[in-house]
Formats: structure tokens, C-alpha cells, sequence
């Protein structure tokens, strides 16, 4: 697609998702945070770089935003909107709570600018890969408009609702995340125990019921206590405190998120921060 894009923060997501962008063949503007990272992530693309968000989102047809939490992204949506003309399309695939979602709706709205939130699924390899799943919330007109921008880096991009709803889904998704790791960790320190070889146990029993994404692709490092790669620690537990927070909010329970949250916080006092989440292994 040929559109001017601008792409605020290059971590390691937004990195390889603002080069798909560019290689599809959008007119990319970066910015980040840490200005040798935009300088890195141009001089590997091509594109352009901007000093701040304001000037990296004027003349943008669609202004996509990946930062670490809420504050974060207030700040950078506030730079961003104020350089954003009226008609235009703002992203965000932060992970962040539902209520800045629907905060930042409105102060778009009073701008005449849409706002899509719209956090993703899918690792570090999936956005390498141009292949994250997407989950939305906003406007079905603004969306329409957007998709053609998320389809360069998604594989399923999917309008949940309102404002907001594409962050209530992100939470889901972490919620069942955290229950299926903590599952996959005790089964395999569960066959270690047993004298059972757990790699031949995974392959095993990944042809059955017991199979799932977090087996195929973290059951074998988890194994091999190799946790370098992938959703760090720290990141799962700020998601995990939005999930938890909205849970007060709406009434859910959430024991078994609550107690794999108190575990994550153990792999953390353990020196695990920035492992990756598959590392609950190690507190068993």
C-alpha cells in the first residue's frame, strides 16, 4: 500500500513492524524515544526520522504508536495529536489499560482525528514475521480505513468493538496466557521429578489435547532453562496488573491470574526481569 506513515517507538516490536510498513511500501516517519534507535531503524529501511512525535505525525495520513504502558503513552499521544491533521488515523498497539484507550478516543475526537486501539498478540517473532494477530477497538469506519495499514505486519486484524474493546480483548489474552504457562511449567518440573525425559514427554503429548501454542514454542526452552528471547517478565506483570485492575472494576475473579501474577513476582526477586515468561519454570 502507499501511504505517509508515522511509527512512534521502535522497540522490539515496533522495530520490525514500522519495517514492514516501509517495505510494503509506506512513506515511514520514525521516532523513538532513544534517537540512535530511529537512526538505526533508518539506516536498515530507509524512511525518515523525526525528533519528536509532533513532527513525525505531521502530514500522516495514519500515526501508529508502540510504547511501554499508560504514562508512556499519554505523553506520546498528547506530542502526537497536536501535529496530527483533522481526517487522519491514530494506532495504538500499546498495551495499556481500557480507560486510556477510551481518554484518548475523546481527545482524538475533539481533534476531528480517529482513534483505533489496538493491541497485538503474536511475540517478538510474529512481529518479525508480519504475522501478529490485532485485536481493535473503535469506530467501523476508522477501522476500515486503518486495516490496510495493519494487514503489513498482522495476519488476523479483527474490529472487537468500541473503544476500549481491543485492550479488554489484549487482557483476555493475557489471562489465558499466564494459566497455560504455569500449567506448562509444572508439567515439565512434574516429568522431571518422574525420571521422565521432558522433551519426548512435549512431543509426545503435543499430539493430543494437551497441545497449545505456548508448548510449541516455549515447551522445549522452557526445558532447557533458555529463556533469552521473547515477552519479558517485567511486561507480563504490568499486563497482568491491567487485567487484575479491570477485574475490580467489572466484578471478574481472577484467582488463578492473581497467583501466577504473585509467581512472576518471584522470578523477578530471582534476577528473571527481563527473561522471557516461559522462565516460571525456574521457581519450581
Amino acid at each position: 500500500m502507499t501511504a505517509k506513515v508515522a511509527f512512534l517507538g521502535l522497540g522490539v516490536m515496533g522495530f520490525p513492524m514500522a519495517g514492514h510498513l516501509q517495505a510494503k511500501g509506506c512513506e515511514v516517519t520514525v521516532y523513538n524515544r532513544t534517537a540512535a534507535k530511529a537512526r538505526e531503524w533508518v539506516n536498515r529501511h530507509g524512511g525518515h526520522m523525526a525528533a519528536t512525535p509532533a513532527e513525525a505525525a505531521k502530514g500522516a495520513e495514519f500515526v501508529a504508536m508502540c510504547v511501554g504502558n499508560d504514562r508512556d503513552l499519554a505523553e506520546v499521544a498528547a506530542s502526537a495529536l497536536s501535529g496530527m491533521a483533522s481526517g487522519t488515523v491514530l494506532i495504538d498497539h500499546t498495551t495499556a489499560s481500557a480507560d486510556a484507550a477510551r481518554r484518548i478516543f475523546g481527545e482524538a475526537a475533539a481533534k476531528g482525528v480517529s482513534f483505533i486501539d489496538a493491541p497485538v498478540s503474536g511475540g517478538q517473532a510474529g512481529a518479525e514475521n508480519g504475522k501478529l494477530t490485532i485485536m481493535c477497538g473503535g469506530e467501523a469506519g476508522a477501522f476500515a480505513r486503518a486495516k490496510p495499514v495493519m494487514d503489513c505486519y498482522g495476519r488476523a486484524v479483527t474490529l472487537m468493538g468500541g473503544a476500549g474493546a481491543g485492550q479488554l480483548t489484549k487482557m483476555v489474552n493475557q489471562i489465558c496466557i499466564a494459566g497455560l504457562v504455569q500449567g506448562l511449567a509444572e508439567g515439565i518440573a512434574f516429568a522431571e521429578r518422574a525420571k521422565l525425559d521432558p522433551l519426548l514427554v512435549l512431543d509426545v503429548i503435543s499430539k493430543g489435547a494437551a497441545q497449545s501454542w505456548q508448548m510449541e514454542n516455549r515447551g522445549k526452552t522452557m526445558a532447557e532453562r533458555k529463556f533469552d528471547f521473547g515477552f519479558a517478565v517485567d511486561w507480563m506483570r504490568k499486563d497482568l496488573g491491567i487485567c487484575l485492575d479491570e477485574a475490580k472494576r467489572n466484578g471478574a475473579s481472577l484467582p488463578v491470574t492473581a497467583l501466577v501474577d504473585q509467581f512472576y513476582g518471584d522470578v523477578q526477586k530471582a534476577g528473571g526481569s527481563r527473561w522471557d515468561t516461559s522462565s516460571l519454570v525456574t521457581r519450581l
